[in-house]
């Protein structure tokens, strides 16, 4: 079946010396994985290699047979051209977590626009500001929403979040646990706006410790999660 649908790349792996196998979040139909023939050494073609990089969106005309193999890729094109989600290093660095973290985590093969939409006015944001020191704890702890294990929001005056129950509490327990100076940051992000970023003040250490435990929440909750090794790379960025 032939379909028309946007789709924001996730991954991309060569495959021979002129393949790429790409995976895509789409629009019309989740998570989809494409075989394109040849691209690495295609000059004129409709293909080219550079569309394919993490987190690009692009509108492609594409063959779905829906069996659970390689699909192909008709036609393909920028819907979104970036300004700098490539280009600066910083945010480059973020983007090929991001990437990872989504790569390892979106399991839906069937459509989700609420999850569409939300990656396209976030990556549309962190395009367009500059104050992003902590856009990537906001970013994972919002898609925990779409993929079911948002945190349970009552309580949070309690001094501990339980991460395996995703929940406050007011005593501690056997299971892995949010707390002091690492609590204090996790309520701060909790439930506030992109915009609101810049008001958030935490140092390096704070921000890498709070991270962990992120990664560590979508370990419980992600049956077959794998940590990103784009980590280190981050965590250097932010040295």
């Amino acid at each position: 079946m032939q379909v028309n649908t946007k789709a924001i790349i996730l991954s991309s792996l060569k495959y021979g010396d002129t393949s790429l196998i790409v995976k895509a979040f789409t629009e019309s139909d989740g998570l989809k994985s494409y075989l394109l023939k040849g691209v690495l050494t295609s000059k004129k073609g409709k293909l080219k290699a550079a569309y394919f990089l993490p987190l690009m969106q692009l509108e492609l005309v594409a063959t779905h047979r829906n069996k659970g193999s390689l699909e192909r890729i008709r036609e393909v094109r920028v819907n979104v051209p970036y300004k700098s989600l490539h280009t600066d290093i910083v945010k480059n660095s973020m983007v090929l977590f991001l990437a990872e973290m989504l790569s390892n985590s979106i399991q839906e093969q069937e459509q989700n626009k609420g999850l569409f939409n939300y990656l396209e006015y976030a990556l549309y944001w962190l395009d367009a500001h500059s104050s992003i020191s902590n856009f990537h704890l906001l970013f994972l702890l919002n898609l925990t929403k779409y993929l079911g294990f948002y945190p349970d929001t009552s309580f949070q005056n309690a001094p501990y979040f339980d991460l395996l129950e995703g929940s406050f509490c007011s005593a501690p327990s056997l299971n892995p646990l949010i707390q002091g100076e690492n609590l204090a940051g996790f309520k701060r992000v909790l439930g506030i706006n992109f915009d609101a970023l810049q008001t958030i003040q935490m140092n390096k250490h704070q921000r890498q410790e709070l991270l962990k435990m992120v990664i560590l929440y979508f370990e419980l909750h992600l049956q077959g999660f794998r940590k990103p090794k784009s980590l280190a790379v981050l965590n250097a960025v932010f040295e």
